[in-house]
Formats: structure tokens, sequence, C-alpha cells
């Protein structure tokens, strides 16, 4: 099988995975890999399977964090006094679904700048903001204010808003002529 393909195929897979939350049936994977024999399938599976991309038990189907995107939960840690500490796996999690609401009316932007250092957002990090959403008092937003974009704590005082940065180095925003609230920042990423 040719990477490019084999690439293809686990794409394919993924998608159905992220749509669907189910593993396909063999008729399903049939049309999902333009295959005409379910044998077809059934050899890409099981060179799925040696790759690690699945697992076949007694002909059930699992898929794994490769495709589905889960880590695993080994516990807890203690961030206050040091304490003696177990790996045991609790369970598996998606960190799509573990970080993200509302994926339709999600998305991420790259952070540049260092107004809101102090709020624990530093260039380079990803931030999951969500659409729809009103914002409130302290919530921090990604808005266009007067033809520019920002990201900055939002404070309404009455009928006037004004947006706030968590660095000193800055000053507080107040629109003269637009506002518009793209979105509410949910979530931080940063890889270290």
């Amino acid at each position: 099988m040719r990477k490019t393909n084999k690439n293809e195929k686990v794409s394919a897979l993924k998608d159905f995975y992220s749509r669907e939350r189910r593993v396909p049936g063999y008729n399903e994977m049939l049309k999902l890999f333009n295959y005409k024999s379910k044998n077809a399938v059934y050899g890409l599976l099981r060179r799925l399977e040696s790759e690690g991309y699945i697992s076949i038990k007694s002909r059930k189907i699992s898929l794994s964090g490769r495709i589905t995107g889960q880590v695993r939960l080994l516990g807890a840690i203690q961030a206050g006094f040091p304490s003696p500490a177990e790996e045991e796996l609790l369970d598996t999690i998606s960190l799509d679904e573990f970080l993200i609401d509302k994926p339709d009316a999600t998305f991420m932007l790259k952070v540049s700048g260092d107004s809101m250092i102090n709020a624990g957002i530093h260039p380079g990090d990803l931030v999951l903001i969500e659409r729809g959403c009103q914002p409130k008092n302290n919530d921090i937003v990604i808005a266009n204010v007067d033809g520019e974009w920002t990201i900055k704590y939002y404070f309404r005082d009455g009928k006037n808003v004004r947006l706030e940065p968590a660095n000193s180095k800055y000053q507080t925003i107040r629109p003269k002529d637009s506002l518009e609230i793209a979105g509410v920042v949910k979530t931080v990423i940063r890889k270290y």
C-alpha cells in the first residue's frame, strides 16, 4: 500500500470517527475507502492493525488514540505538598471533547504580542474561541476595535465597553467608531 494511499485511508477513518463518534461497519468502509470487496477492506484493516491504528479482537474493531485523538488519563498529581503517586488507567479522553464544548462555534488563533501575558496568555500560545456567546465582564474576548483585531479583557459599564490588557505596558482601549466581538476565549494551549 502506497504511503499516501494509507494516509488517505487513515484520514478518511479519522473524519468518519470525528463525525459519527463510532467505527464504520464493513459496508460503510467499502464506500469510505472506495473499495469493491470486503476482502480489500479486511486487508487494509489488518495493515492498519499492524501499524497500531486499530485493534481487532473477536471480529470487533477498536480505534486507537492515533485515530480518535484520545489520551490516557492516568490519575491526578498533587500541586501542593508532594505525595506518593500511583499510576493507574482511570479513563481515556479526547482532547477535542475535553477542550471544546461547541465544535461548530469554535475556532483557534495563534497569539502574537504580550498584552495578555499577566493573564497567562503568551506569544505563540493557541487560543480556542467560542462564537455566539455573550461576553460577561472579565471574559477574555477577540474583538475588532475600530478596524483592528485584538485579544483583551472585556468590561461593560452601562452602555460603554472597554477592553483591558493584562500587561501594564498597554493602555485600556475604548472603541471610538466600531466594536465587533468575534468570540470569547475558552481555552489557552501552550506547548513546551
